[in-house]
């Protein structure tokens, strides 16, 4: 894609282990274009928080590794570049709002003190203008008395207020990339409501690209311009939204989307649900890994040959299994 901020080609990540090396995310291609959201969808187990992770370059280290593929922003190849060249764009051009504010979040330092490293880590600033620019990024995501907050511990904030914090932190550099990792776990409705319309608002303002990360479709429809819905490492299905939600055609994307509760669907009728759970990484199959939870019949021949990633219209891609593509 021309317009595209990030290119992400074949690529493979994987985890030593006492029980071998074994394969996170298996050779998944996206794009996101500049000035628009992404959003990568699955249940937990996935790979959606290690092709986060990935693309960051913040891989647990020595076991996680980045075995093959590209991952090119604006047209560098962040997996070749040396550690150096990577922690300069890292925070600066790409950054990540993490999946937990209080783990994140580092709770024997003030926010004013987080916030102002961010700062200083890619720009010479007198303290001046540290506080400026941090009290000018609280009132950004809407922190009441930034001033007051910046003195704070992170354990004197409320759930919302955290990851309003952790979007500061993300945003003070005007990246040119967001990763949303879960920007809303753990938190009530109205505040998620609150923090996803605070992204969209951010990114409008700034004219940046999105990656958002979630199991959540609910949040995908409201928020994306394209979708990839990603099951035991790979991605099964990638489209516009509209397209996606209008005509699903991978059986694991159906599935999905049949087990959202609907407003026109009879009182105290069972929700739908997928049966069983995402395999574990050691128990990947080569070929289609949608196959056990199906309910499809599929023969030896598609649990041992991978489906292939076609175009099956225009911008619409799936994992090409005969049996669950319908």
């Amino acid at each position: 894609m021309s317009n595209a901020i990030l290119q992400v080609e074949n690529l493979v990540t994987a985890f030593d282990s006492d029980a071998g090396r074994m394969t996170a995310v298996d050779g998944i291609s996206f794009d996101v274009p500049s000035g628009k959201t992404l959003g990568i969808v699955g249940e937990s187990g996935c790979g959606k928080s290690v092709t986060a992770f990935s693309i960051t370059r913040l891989l647990p280290q020595p076991h996680g590794k980045i075995l093959g593929g590209s991952i090119r922003f604006e047209g560098r190849d962040l997996v070749t570049l040396p550690l150096d060249e990577m922690q300069k764009i890292r925070g600066n051009d790409i950054s990540m709002i993490f999946q937990e504010p209080m783990t994140a979040l580092n709770p024997v330092q003030t926010v004013g003190r987080q916030l102002g490293e961010a700062i200083l880590l890619h720009t010479e600033c007198s303290r001046a203008e540290v506080l400026a620019r941090s009290i000018d990024m609280m009132k950004k995501v809407r922190i009441p008395a930034p001033e007051q907050r910046l003195n704070e511990y992170p354990h004197q904030l409320s759930g919302g207020m955290r990851q309003r914090v952790m979007i500061a932190m993300a945003l003070i550099n005007t990246p040119k990339l967001l990763i949303a990792d879960e920007p809303t776990t753990a938190l009530d409705v109205t505040v998620q409501a609150q923090i996803l319309e605070l992204i969209a608002d951010l990114q409008k303002e700034m004219g940046m690209s999105v990656i958002l990360i979630t199991h959540d479709l609910g949040v995908i429809a409201e928020v994306c311009d394209e979708v990839a819905v990603m099951y035991a490492g790979r991605i099964v299905e990638r489209a516009n939204v509209h397209e996606l939600f209008a005509k699903p055609r991978h059986a694991y994307t159906q599935s999905l989307l049949e087990s959202i509760p609907r407003l026109d669907s009879k009182p105290k009728t069972l929700l739908k649900a997928i049966p069983g759970n995402v395999p574990g990484i050691a128990d990947f199959k080569p070929g289609c890994r949608f196959a056990e939870r199906s309910g499809r019949d599929h023969d030896a021949d598609h649990l041992t040959t991978r489906p292939p990633f076609i175009e099956i219209s225009a911008n619409h891609w799936v994992e090409n299994c005969p049996i669950c593509v319908a």
